[in-house]
């Protein structure tokens, strides 16, 4: 095979490169900055140009990242590699690997929803593709950011008028700025943990656009957050920083909220289904668009999309790797995302033939 699956990661032997390898390797080739695809200890590191920065940022500016533009070739050992937008966050790539006429993509994560913020996804054309399936059940299917958007700033008006701040949790590099350009800033000001706002800064001095925000530091007042919003990492919630804030309302924003339960599980107010994950009409429509005749399914509901793909007659099936998805995000929630969970096992006894949307 062009690539193969090795316990380092994905590997190509032609090449004598790794592609998102999660043990130390002499080179690596990423899709994107966030931590189960970009491990420190590295030799080499190959990314996007516009993923550089945050890989720099998480990683150490003495680290030996080389970037590349969107499309352009890489020649390595007569193995033609390129990098194309998969619209996961900002710098996300799918890497495409050609070598005697055979093609394959590993798509990192991905979602086909054009956030405005991020590079939107493309399709890339292969005969193996490798897949995630974080949300690959007929459940998941998400709104338009718009209508997320829109329940997001009536929640944090109201709150506004109750006397209470609002704390919106998001992971730090990707759904935090997406949150932040989101929001409707004439309600109030717009505060960041530490974590969010070092982000922010690395994707400001890139040359693009955020909205205004202001760090959260320790000799702040009460009063100065009235009215305010403040974006905070999944690990804030429920820490002593949050004291600060009272009264507050809560809330998280994460594909895991289209679940049941989700959001009283993390004893919060609200709970938002804003993705940067395709849902599952977003995997099927991918897929088909590569044309693969193959597919590897390699983290989040595998079991099920796997099938789904082999009962369309797609040669698929999946494979273990490290690579995770949303669960850092949602903390115990995710517990429900791996294969094992009653709720694929539950859904897959649903044939998905009958319906492409999720039943309500």
């Amino acid at each position: 095979m062009l690539l193969e699956f090795t316990n380092k990661g994905i590997y190509c032997p032609q090449a004598e490169v790794y592609i998102d390898p999660w043990k130390p390797v002499a080179k690596a080739l990423i899709t994107h900055g966030h931590s189960d695809h970009a491990h420190w200890g590295h030799r080499h590191y190959l990314c996007t140009k516009s993923a550089m920065p945050v890989l720099r940022h998480r990683l150490g500016h003495d680290m030996k990242i080389e970037s590349v533009d969107f499309g352009a070739y890489v020649n390595i050992h007569g193995v033609k590699f390129s990098f194309h937008p998969a619209g996961h966050i900002i710098g996300s790539a799918q890497i495409r690997v050609e070598f005697k006429g055979e093609v394959w993509v590993v798509s990192g994560d991905y979602k086909t929803e054009n956030d405005g913020l991020s590079e939107p996804s493309e399709a890339v054309k292969c005969h193996t593709f490798i897949t995630e399936s974080t949300f690959g059940l007929p459940i998941y299917s998400w709104k338009p950011q718009e209508e997320v958007f829109h329940d997001i700033n009536t929640w944090w008006r109201q709150n506004k008028e109750d006397g209470k701040v609002t704390v919106l949790s998001g992971y730090a590099l990707g759904k935090a700025q997406r949150i932040i350009q989101g929001l409707d800033e004439s309600i109030g000001t717009i505060f960041t943990h530490g974590a969010v706002e070092n982000v922010n800064e690395v994707i400001r001095n890139q040359g693009i656009p955020l909205k205004p925000t202001v760090r959260v530091i320790p000799e702040m007042k009460k009063e100065e957050f009235a009215g305010g919003i403040v974006i905070a990492t999944p690990s804030a919630l429920g820490s002593p920083w949050m004291k600060r804030f009272l009264p507050y309302s809560v809330g998280i924003a994460s594909g895991w909220m289209r679940l049941r339960g989700a959001r009283r599980r993390r004893s919060v107010d609200r709970g938002f289904p804003l993705s940067d994950h395709a849902d599952w009409d977003g995997l099927n429509s991918v897929v088909e668009a590569t044309g693969a005749e193959r597919v590897f399914v390699t983290h989040g509901y595998t079991t099920t999309f796997s099938r789904w793909l082999s009962e369309k007659g797609i040669e698929a099936a999946r494979v273990e790797t490290q690579f995770e998805g949303e669960l850092e995000e949602i903390g115990e929630a995710a517990t429900q995302q791996p294969t094992t969970s009653n709720q694929e096992q539950e859904t897959s006894n649903r044939s998905p033939e009958s319906s492409n949307q999720p039943p309500e």
